[in-house]
């Protein structure tokens, strides 16, 4: 019994690192989005750190107009940074969980 105990925790102990190193790699990861018109541009990582935010000079006319698209463009960037985020996250986790009966939390 405490063989598989210590299996365990130690197979949990090495997935928190894999997590960890997951982490680490996300930050390496670039997602870019656009307004339709290609009129401001965002890369974020995927663990949502915005990278850069390229703007065109015609949206420098209309605050207002500046204002939406920031809030559409980065909105669906992080969106976007999220699912890769999460997705990435879940399936070291899954892989590195220890089978436990009656506990099958991803299915």
């Amino acid at each position: 019994m405490f063989g598989d105990l210590m299996g365990m925790m130690g197979k949990l102990k090495e997935t928190q690192q894999r997590i960890e190193e997951t982490k680490k790699r996300l930050d390496t990861v670039l997602v870019d989005e656009s307004s339709n018109d290609g009129l401001l541009k965002v890369t974020l990582t995927a663990n949502r750190t915005v990278k850069s935010i390229a703007i065109d000079d015609t949206l420098l006319q209309d605050k207002d107009q500046l204002e939406d698209y920031l809030v559409l463009v980065m909105n669906k960037a992080i969106e976007k940074a999220t699912q890769i985020n999460e997705v990435e996250l879940a399936a070291v986790a899954k892989e590195g969980m220890p089978t436990i009966p009656g506990m099958d939390l991803f299915k």
